[in-house]
């Protein structure tokens, strides 16, 4: 029961996300989006697909592995995580990023929180995000209960089966 976490990701919070996920997985493979060489699909039982939100949308390499892959994607336990900085919007980030299919065939879906360092985007970004976001300073507003419910359930059929001690929660 073999698991890949694929994540997209601008200036890191995707990546944070994937790897706090893979901790409590043990043996879970990550892979960057942009990379190539993504593991072949057929080797894995559970996929999980997470992605920065970058003024509303996915990154470009998540839709694109998301759309080639959707048919392949439908038939895994599927988990999808999102990250970000406006929890509130959850939902709407959900329905106009992901196809009501792949919605429908996660097991689990979770917005689990973001960063914001101002150290690592450009002067137009960080202009624009001061004044709609009133942001200024670092922030971290990663949810690390959100992380591990998003975790159990994704893995609670492996719970099931006895494997608990599998898991580091």
């Amino acid at each position: 029961m073999k698991t890949l976490i694929l994540y997209a990701t601008k200036y890191g919070a995707a990546r944070e996300a994937a790897e706090r996920i893979a901790k409590k997985i043990p043996g879970a493979k990550l892979h960057d989006l942009k990379q190539e060489g993504i593991p072949p699909l057929a080797n894995f039982e559970y996929i999980i697909i997470g992605s920065s939100i970058y003024f509303g949308s996915i990154r470009k390499e998540a839709k694109t592995f998301l759309a080639q892959n959707a048919n392949v994607l439908k038939e895994k336990t599927l988990g999808l995580f999102l990250c970000g900085l406006q929890p509130e919007e959850e939902k709407q980030f959900f329905a106009s990023n992901f196809s009501s299919e792949l919605l429908t065939a996660a097991k689990v879906t979770g917005f689990l929180g973001g960063i914001f360092d101002p150290e690592k985007v450009g002067f137009m970004e960080r202009f624009v995000i001061k004044t709609v976001a009133k942001l200024t300073e670092y922030l971290n507003r990663f949810d690390d209960g959100k992380i591990e419910e998003f975790v159990l359930t994704e893995c609670l059929d492996r719970i099931d089966d006895g494997k608990i001690e599998e898991f580091v929660l």
